[in-house]
């Protein structure tokens, strides 16, 4: 379960969507968030889902990977749909005792389902198609012109780049605690959710010491590169737009006004 948590991981490539200017694909996944919270039916949450479609086609990412994100929140999306599904009120069409579903709680469950999951999918391939330098290079320029009422761009973009590289690092040290701990004899499966909740106390210390210890030798890493903040620092690559960005720009448009012109029309 723990593997399978894809936020902040990198899928390498090749592809048009891992070529494109970072700057673009954060922009993009941005107004791709909001157009999901603008789409207010089903046709609208099919024109957002064959776009992600596309994407995920092009970026040549595997399908089986990306899905394999959703497991570590199917709890969330479970609750979200059960909710919804019991809680809205409107036309009975199924009771049972004292739980009754309504055709509107079944259409508000669906509504929330596909949401949730297009959510996250579409958040997770901009961290599977951008590596960590390049999102950095991205927020960074992003939050550049702000610089003149005092925000600090850089370090927020390294903070945030950081926090996400780590995941998978974070992830990966818990799994490894809890295999030892399991060889050693523990058990993290038997019993109800509280006896498991219980179970797990006893990784949080290790796993904040191993935390502690990563941010300890990054640190050291980072001083050893002579990095300081508020030094005008170069790049190697320097950003620049090319027309494969002008041509996603363009997409990115389009989709945007299907979307709205579908709100308003329908």
């Amino acid at each position: 379960m723990i593997r399978d948590i894809t936020l902040g991981q990198y899928y390498p490539g090749n592809s048009w969507v891992h070529r494109l200017d970072p700057r673009i694909k954060i922009i993009a996944t941005l107004l791709y968030i909001v157009a999901l919270f603008v789409v207010h039916d089903f046709i609208g949450f099919a024109i957002s889902f064959i776009a992600l479609a596309v994407i995920i086609a092009i970026s040549r990412v595997p399908l089986k990977f990306i899905l394999k994100g959703l497991k570590p929140v199917f709890i969330i999306i479970a609750f979200t749909l059960i909710v919804n599904l019991f809680m809205v009120k409107g036309e009975i069409i199924f009771q049972f005792w004292i739980f009754h579903i309504t055709r509107e709680g079944a259409r508000m469950a669906a509504f929330m389902g596909i949401r949730l999951v297009l959510l996250i999918i579409g958040s997770s391939m901009l961290t599977l198609t951008t590596k960590p330098i390049g999102l950095t290079d991205g927020i960074e320029a992003l939050l550049s012109p702000f610089k003149k009422i005092g925000v600090p761009a850089h370090e927020l973009a390294m903070m945030m780049t950081i926090a996400l590289r780590f995941i998978p690092t974070l992830l990966e040290e818990t799994d490894k605690i809890i295999k030892a701990q399991q060889a050693r004899g523990a058990d993290f499966e038997s019993g109800n959710i509280m006896r498991r909740a219980r179970a797990l106390v006893p990784i949080l210390v290790p796993l904040f010491i191993s935390a502690f210890r990563i941010a300890q030798e990054l640190a050291m890493a980072m001083e050893a590169r002579c990095y300081g903040s508020g030094v005008k620092r170069t790049r190697m690559n320097a950003m620049k737009l090319a027309r494969r960005d002008l041509a996603a720009a363009i997409l990115l448009a389009a989709f945007l006004a299907v979307i709205i012109l579908q709100r308003i029309l329908m």
